[in-house]
């Protein structure tokens, strides 16, 4: 017969063991309760992003010419960006092959490529993570960035920081800042349209198909203007919608008042590339060439801020237009100087 005593001892331990179980199950099962708000995480030399324990996308830094996010998912687990390069599926065009899903580089820094993957081109290095904080709300990513050329030489640095949170109505946001400083001398970001704040949509999504056939996607921007009339035009952000699995999704990007240059001119093709880019002035308007030159001085530094918008159904019912007003009022990233543009 058991003593009472270690009656008592035992029932405390089976109470302990049973409690110790159901956390531990709570925290590999999945469950909103254990997973809920936005987790970020290192895994499989990526940072992971979680909203309510469900992937929504991830940050590629290690061995990659310059950073990106890919997938992009919606709570479905329908996918916004074109899957190659980083996967090969069915029905998919393998053009231009530096368009990795989502990501910031310029055709132009003091006269090196940081857009394209051709032998010439310079590489964005990843340096260091000066964040990463997961919340109930909002999970946060900065990264500190240094642009090196191929013979080595560093032309500039960066800091991006990436914030990532659910919207309204089943949407999904990344709010992206990139702080771009001149530290080896005066930096000039070139008059090109091959740039700069990017996406590649999934292919289902495509104003026009291979051969140019007909696609189901449509663009629509702040002014008006629709489909191929908005490539190379000023706004103050651009909804590229289109089926993907039998539903439509959109994605928004909107350019922020205190960007240079805003409104933003807009790189936006029928083959699903989607940027902002506030340099290209010669392909966009036919100006001089260098009339979009723009010069960081020496020692200082100029941020970049832009929203992204994922969303189901057409501009109209996503509250695109509320949202990019909503988003125009949200205070700057500070910065400590101001570029001039030539």
């Amino acid at each position: 017969m058991i003593p009472p005593q270690s009656r008592a001892s035992v029932l405390v331990a089976l109470l302990a063991g049973s409690a110790l179980a159901f956390l531990s199950g709570c925290a590999t099962s999945g469950s909103k309760y254990a997973t809920r708000g936005v987790h970020l995480y290192e895994t499989n030399n990526v940072i992971r992003v979680d909203l309510d324990g469900e992937r929504f996308t991830e940050y590629h830094f290690r061995d990659v010419s310059r950073p990106f996010l890919y997938p992009i998912l919606s709570p479905r687990g329908e996918h916004f960006t074109r899957r190659w390069p980083q996967e090969t599926v069915p029905n998919e065009e393998h053009d231009h092959p530096h368009h990795h899903a989502l990501w910031w580089g310029h055709g132009s820094a003091n006269g090196v490529d940081f857009w394209s993957e051709e032998k010439n081109a310079g590489r964005t290095v990843h340096q260091s993570f000066a964040a990463m904080e997961s919340g109930s709300r909002v999970g946060t990513l900065t990264s500190r960035n240094r642009w090196i050329a191929k013979d080595g030489k560093v032309i500039a640095d960066d800091e991006r920081t990436m914030q990532f949170r659910k919207g309204d109505n089943g949407s999904r946001i990344v709010d992206f800042s990139v702080t771009v400083t001149a530290t080896q001398g005066d930096l000039v970001l070139g008059d090109t349209k091959e740039g700069t704040m990017a996406i590649r949509l999934a292919e289902s999504m495509r104003l026009a198909q291979p051969a140019k056939k007909p696609g189901l996607g449509h663009i629509l921007n702040s002014e008006g203007v629709r489909d191929g009339n908005t490539w190379g035009k000023r706004a103050a952000w651009v909804d590229y919608t289109g089926p993907v699995e039998g539903r439509t999704l959109g994605v928004a990007i909107f350019d922020h008042p205190s960007n240079p240059r805003f409104p933003t001119w807009w790189h936006v093709r029928d083959y699903g590339l989607f940027a902002a880019n506030p340099f290209g002035l010669h392909d966009f308007t036919k100006a001089e060439k260098g009339a979009g030159d723009f010069k960081i001085p020496a020692g200082t530094h100029v941020t970049f801020r832009y929203r992204f918008l994922f969303h189901d159904g057409e501009a109209k019912a996503a509250r695109v237009a509320e949202s990019a007003v909503e988003f125009q009022k949200t205070s700057p990233v500070s910065s400590a100087s101001s570029a001039s543009q030539r």
